[in-house]
């Protein structure tokens, strides 16, 4: 099964709780994930 995404493509992210959620929700962030 592929899934094809772009620059374009929405993405919903459920449950970044603490420390490491928010540390990985911040890369998310600033590797242009919206």
């Amino acid at each position: 099964m592929s899934i094809l995404v772009d620059e374009k493509t929405k993405l919903i992210v459920q449950g970044i709780t603490g420390r490491e959620g928010q540390f990985h929700a911040e890369q998310c962030m600033r590797y242009g994930t919206k």
